[in-house]
């Protein structure tokens, strides 16, 4: 015999009638309607909690002690330092690095995060640097080796915790 598409049924006792609650003793679903005797849950609207509630007990988030300070004005950097510069094949003397550049080339990670260059490394290169924010020691070693710097302001967002 072949199944076909009209001959298919629901299971025979998968859509019964539902339990009517709080209709006699003798339903078997009378007088507390399953929800047992008092407490919040028992009563109409109650059972939503919020989640950190323990039933009255001290909750967890009360009883941790609280250590440290977060700042929720500090700025995040993404950081490059002009020893990257000098490795990068991809830069050539003489050349403008701005953001767009860098993120082209996987150098900085985040598009919407401010850019502060440091002077870590040495830089032979003469290059014109756009960036948000310069070191002293990034500015120093730029200009020595015949680049310029050019501050950008860009939107600085930040991290998200």
């Amino acid at each position: 015999m072949v199944l076909k598409l009209e001959d298919i049924r629901r299971p025979k006792g998968i859509k019964g009638k539902g339990k009517r609650k709080g209709r006699g003793i003798g339903s078997g679903k009378g007088k507390t309607s399953g929800r047992g005797h008092k407490g919040a849950k028992a009563r109409s609207g109650g059972g939503t909690y919020n989640p950190g509630f323990e039933g009255g007990q001290m909750p967890l988030i009360r009883r941790i002690p609280k250590r440290g300070f977060t700042n929720k004005w500090k700025k995040d950097w993404e950081i490059l330092n002009i020893g990257t510069l000098e490795k990068c094949a991809a830069i050539e003397d003489g050349a403008v690095i701005d953001k767009e550049f860098l993120l082209s080339n996987k150098i900085l990670k985040e598009k919407r995060i401010a850019c502060k260059v440091l002077g870590k490394g040495k830089l032979k290169k003469a290059l014109t640097i756009k960036a948000d924010a310069f070191s002293e020691s990034a500015k120093k070693a730029i200009e020595d080796a015949g680049g310029k710097i050019e501050v950008v302001s860009s939107i600085i967002k930040t991290k998200k915790k």
